[in-house]
């Protein structure tokens, strides 16, 4: 992007004309989401102004959700929502390919553990019983989208962390388990600040709140499938409920 000169003396202040090239290259298509804006000492630099100036004019940017600051990384433009569907069938992939958007899915952790309550009352299990946990990481054209934390009955699906090993599908997964569909039965929306770890998963301020997604998958017998608990970027995505047909 071409950045003007700043006009000075003429009662409109720098930041707030740094401010409207900013605004004014998002809506004219200069710049674009996902654009990383220079540094704030190449801008006071090119603007000729202290970085209390260009820091000022990032600040206005940032509360009113047109840009995003993220430590260590950067300044970026945010992008538009992602639509996320929410219907009884919900389906990741699905969901981020319908967007015309790439997807990918990345597997962080797979282990046996013994069932909190919280896991024991979703999937119908005693607290202490055997429960099968698989995390992934889910993107959107290379952009960390979710964080998701799937558990499962570890006595009645004992070969799905090898099934999803061989298919990298949760849904092939449990095909193979015998499972051939599954449907939504309950979905919670809750929002939070994230921990550490989920803010550099999501490559997100911990300062920025997360979309929390609590859900219990049902098979046609309505017996409980999967527990997911999945940590959406909540400046990323929007949650999509959608009645059932």
């Amino acid at each position: 992007m071409e950045w003007s000169e700043l006009k000075r003396g003429e009662g409109v202040s720098l930041w707030r004309q740094i401010e409207r090239q900013v605004i004014d290259g998002i809506s004219n298509g200069t710049i674009t989401g996902g654009d990383r804006l220079p540094t704030e000492l190449e801008l006071a630099d090119r603007f000729d102004v202290n970085r209390h100036t260009v820091r000022r004019a990032m600040r206005a940017l940032e509360d009113d959700g047109l840009i995003r600051i993220e430590q260590g990384r950067g300044t970026f433009v945010n992008e538009h929502l992602i639509d996320y569907p929410v219907r009884r069938r919900t389906r990741f992939t699905e969901n981020i390919l319908a967007q015309n958007r790439q997807v990918g899915s990345e597997v962080l952790a797979t282990n046996t553990l013994e069932a909190t309550p919280e896991i024991g009352e979703a999937l119908a299990l005693e607290t202490g019983a055997p429960a099968l946990m698989i995390r992934t990481l889910g993107r959107a054209d290379d952009r960390p989208l979710s964080l998701s934390d799937h558990y499962f009955d570890a006595v009645r699906f004992p070969e799905l962390i090898d099934g999803f090993k061989e298919t990298r599908s949760i849904t092939q997964a449990l095909r193979l388990s015998g499972v051939l569909d599954f449907y939504r039965k309950v979905t919670r929306v809750t929002t939070r600040l994230p921990d550490k770890d989920e803010a550099r998963l999501l490559a997100q301020p911990g300062t920025r709140p997360v979309l929390v997604s609590e859900s219990i998958n049902v098979d046609p017998e309505d017996r409980p499938v999967e527990f997911g608990v999945t940590r959406f970027a909540g400046d990323r995505v929007q949650l999509v409920f959608e009645p059932v047909a």
